[in-house]
C-alpha cells in the first residue's frame, strides 16, 4: 500500500465520520454524504489492485529482442 493511498483513505473516512457526527446537530441530509464519503474512503483504503503491475500483452515472453 502506498502512503498516498493510505493518507487519502484515512482522510475520507475521518471526514465522513466527522460529517456524520455533525449531521446530528445540523441537517439530516448530511448523513447521506457522510456514508458516501466513508464508503469511498474504505474503497480507496482497501484497494489492492492498484499496486499490481500489469504485463503488456503486445510483448511475447519468448522473444529476447529485435
Amino acid at each position: 500500500m502506498e502512503i498516498a493511498q493510505f493518507i487519502t483513505g484515512i482522510f475520507f473516512i475521518l471526514f465522513g465520520i466527522g460529517l456524520f457526527i455533525f449531521s446530528f446537530y445540523g441537517s439530516w441530509v448530511l448523513i447521506i454524504y457522510a456514508i458516501f464519503l466513508i464508503i469511498i474512503g474504505l474503497i480507496i483504503f482497501l484497494n489492492k489492485n492498484e499496486d499490481k503491475i500489469e504485463e503488456r500483452k503486445d510483448l511475447n515472453k519468448n522473444e529476447v529482442g529485435n
